[in-house]
């Protein structure tokens, strides 16, 4: 997680993914969409789709939760609609970029922790620790401990996020940790599973969009891009494609020779929703 080269790569990710979706899609949220059966599949109503990811994750917060640690806020959108619930919310955000929109949005509502998850220390203890397409990014046996200190007695972790299949087949897809060892690893923890739902199937629909914008969208505007250079500066881009060959194919291979659509989703990824109890008797034993 805390590789320089990754963390620089995801920062900018993060902030084109923010302007783009805002300026162009009217996007508030940076998660995946919920795709309900009334909400047509169309890049249009992704907006709608994030806003129904974001109410089904709220509807599964147990009763009796009050206080919320939302662990990689992203824009902070879910935070906001929490606390305009009547809970009250601090938030995790290691993104300079994503941490200025969030206090934007939030002002002094929330207490936004400008570090990555796992060195966090507070004295704060809340009723819920969640993730929303966070977890993913963090290394998880510390970041796990770091959540049983910070729960309260009974207090529960909310983690809705992608895990790996165990599969043979090889898959362009990447993130998200192995399914296999998250659920050997939990084990050790003091947390007993409450709820365990497979979305896949209403999250797939994500891809299918995204493979549409690659493959009708950005592959073509790449190619006019090459051919004008061509017909401009031939020598040049033979010097550059020779030189960055590499990269080149394999952001090719990558990104725009399939293998990302909803269907390939499916087969190497499973979306969860998991939420699991802290046991107190158990509590602080690892």
């Amino acid at each position: 997680m805390k590789n320089a080269k990754t963390d620089v790569s995801r920062e900018l990710g993060l902030e084109a993914g923010f302007i783009g979706g805002k300026y162009f899609l009217k996007l508030d949220h940076l998660h995946y969409g919920y795709w309900t059966s009334d909400i047509e599949v169309d890049i249009a109503n992704l907006h709608l789709a994030q806003e129904e990811y974001a109410k089904f994750v709220i509807s599964h917060i147990p009763d009796g939760v009050k206080t919320i640690l939302d662990v990689g806020c992203g824009s902070g959108q879910i935070a906001k609609m929490l606390l305009d619930r009547g809970y009250d919310v601090d938030c995790v955000s290691p993104s300079p970029f994503l941490t200025k929109q969030v206090s934007k949005l939030l002002g002094d509502r929330s207490y936004i922790f400008e570090c990555f998850y796992e060195d966090l220390q507070t004295a704060n203890r809340y009723d819920m620790v969640m993730f929303c397409e966070s977890f993913q990014y963090i290394d998880m046996e510390p970041a796990l401990a770091n959540t049983d200190k910070l729960l309260n007695s009974n207090g529960y972790l909310l983690i809705c996020d992608i895990f790996r299949k165990e599969i043979n087949d090889k898959t362009i897809m990447g993130g998200g940790h192995k399914i296999t060892k998250f659920n050997e690893l939990i084990t050790k923890f003091p947390f007993r599973l409450i709820e365990d739902m497979d979305i896949t199937e209403q999250t797939a629909p994500n891809m299918d969009l995204l493979n549409d914008v690659l493959q009708n969208v950005i592959r073509p505007l790449i190619n006019a891009g090459a051919h004008l250079f061509e017909s401009r500066h031939p020598t040049a881009l033979k010097l550059l494609r020779f030189k960055y060959r590499k990269k080149i194919n394999k952001l090719q291979k990558k990104y725009l020779v399939g293998g990302r659509a909803g269907e390939d989703f499916k087969k190497c990824k499973s979306y969860q929703l998991f939420l699991y109890k802290k046991d107190a008797q158990e509590s602080n034993s690892f």
